[in-house]
């Protein structure tokens, strides 16, 4: 009977010993990082793998990714240089503006440098108080060298989708913005960003290379 029990506990200390040992080998293979040791890279894997751990990306992860010389070339051979997914930004931008006090609609363009947003739903007897709220939520979430400009002008609002097809090498396009911009200009802009900023994250002349009236009476 003793022989027994201790063949049986012996059998079952080998298959916990075999099962650690498959599990440390499993966290080598799938990459997992040690928890008390944060810095350790087990596997290339981690460099960009945007969920190496293999779970679904949940809004309360940290996001981590390490790019060196040779992962860069491993992942982007075609040499270009990264890109934001614009689409992305507009839609974050719309739904956390949406969240603000008396916005409730919300319609955000995105181009390679600005930022136009007209909203709507707005009875706050401070409008530009709320033109402030609107424009720092999308200065949150977009690149710092964007501009952006807000407007409660409703009837702005079909400008700004008209442009939703349009793109960087559209005919006439930058000169089509900025006239809709100008229009923009005309709602409350909120407070200046900076003391070297404008409203909009303009630094005196930066749009036009110049200074002009309507520029500096925005600083």
């Amino acid at each position: 009977m003793k022989k027994t029990i201790m063949t049986i506990g012996l059998g079952s200390l080998i298959a916990l010993t075999g099962c650690n040992a498959d599990n440390g080998n499993d966290d080598q293979r799938t990459g997992m990082l040690d928890t008390t040791n944060p810095t350790r890279v087990n596997t290339p894997a981690q460099y960009y793998d945007e969920d190496f751990r293999g779970t679904n990306n949940r809004s309360e992860d940290f996001g981590y990714t390490r790019v060196n010389n040779n992962t860069n070339a491993r992942n982007d051979n075609s040499g270009d240089t990264p890109t934001i997914d614009r689409e992305q930004l507009a839609h974050m931008i719309s739904r956390l503006g949406n969240q603000i006090p008396n916005v409730d609609d919300v319609s955000t363009l995105v181009t390679d440098e600005e930022v136009l947003i007209v909203y709507g739903g707005s009875d706050s007897k401070n409008r530009n108080a709320t033109a402030d709220q609107v424009k720092r939520t999308a200065l949150s979430v977009v690149p710092r060298f964007y501009h952006v400009y807000v407007s409660d002008n409703e009837s702005l609002r079909q400008n700004v989708e008209n442009y939703a097809t349009q793109d960087t090498d559209s005919r006439g396009i930058e000169n089509s913005i900025d006239q809709t911009i100008k229009q923009m200009l005309k709602s409350p802009q909120g407070n200046k960003v900076s003391n070297g900023e404008n409203a909009n994250g303009e630094s005196i002349g930066e749009r036009n290379g110049q200074l002009d009236k309507d520029d500096i009476s925005r600083h």
